[in-house]
């Protein structure tokens, strides 16, 4: 029986800790919460990403847009839109990466896409190009290992405002 018991200690205490090193490195994200930019309507989405361990110094951390749609307008010099109607819709999928510090175990930051491009739209001579109003949905924060939380709230919508491109 003596023999058995600081086997058994040793076993027991093996497990535990064990298994405290594999809670230890199971990334996973508590939050990411979106946000669009009034002046320039940038999505940005807030995280923080846990678990990752205590040997990473860095995470690369991907924002990934489903849907990004942006209306962009014409107006003359008056700020009157022409009844012309010089007015594009795009719509395309965004996805940047950008590298976050990781102190004991986590990452917190604010990663930006967006909006998407006039996709070639130009205004007439005499007229200037606004961003009127823009929409995201699908939006999404996957870190290195893979593990991914869709973003609250989603979709989301800017404007009307008037942002000169």
């Amino acid at each position: 029986m003596r023999r058995i018991f600081p086997i058994v200690l040793a076993s027991v205490l093996s497990l535990a800790l064990g298994a405290q090193v594999a809670l230890a490195d199971s990334p996973h994200f508590l939050f990411a919460n979106s946000s669009v930019g009034a002046t320039t309507g940038v999505l940005s989405v807030s995280f923080k990403e846990v678990g990752l361990g205590n040997t990473a110094t860095t995470e690369n951390v991907t924002i990934h847009v489903d849907t990004a749609t942006a209306t962009y307008q014409c107006f003359n010099n008056g700020g009157k839109h022409p009844k012309a109607g010089n007015k594009e819709t795009v719509s395309k999928s965004l996805t940047t990466t950008e590298t976050f510090p990781v102190s004991n175990g986590q990452t917190t930051g604010t990663i930006s896409t967006g909006p998407p491009d006039t996709g070639g739209f130009t205004c007439p001579s005499g007229q200037t190009l606004f961003l009127i109003d823009v929409t995201y949905s699908g939006i999404s924060v996957t870190g290195s290992a893979g593990d991914s939380l869709g973003a609250t709230p989603d979709p989301i919508s800017a404007g009307p405002f008037m942002i000169e491109q």
